[in-house]
């Protein structure tokens, strides 16, 4: 899924999880990371909401959570940011164990 600034509020506040894939296509490690951050929304479909959000596109989200480096990723479950934050390339293993962390809160 592609979050931009015009869908990600309302999918936030939906209050299922979510997890954020913050990226751009000049990030070597974020274009890397593209399959696996596919293969854990596929995987995870129906119970956690995955996507990527372009930082070169998007805005909103990238002031308002200080993203300083990419490939980051934040999760939110019920409306609210959780303390599950990624910063740098991550293994599939260390994505499904966020998510399986997220789903668990």
């Amino acid at each position: 899924m592609t979050f931009t600034d015009e869908n990600i509020h309302d999918i936030i506040a939906s209050g299922q999880p979510v997890m954020i894939d913050f990226w751009a296509t000049w990030c070597g490690p974020c274009m890397g990371m593209a399959p696996t951050i596919d293969a854990v929304a596929k995987e995870y479909e129906g119970r956690v909401v995955v996507g990527k959000y372009n930082i070169d596109e998007e805005s909103d989200l990238t002031q308002q959570y200080r993203i300083m480096s990419i490939p980051t990723i934040l999760t939110f479950k019920n409306g609210k940011k959780t303390e599950l934050r990624l910063v740098g390339a991550q293994s599939i293993e260390k994505l499904r164990e966020t998510l399986d962390a997220l789903l668990a809160l």
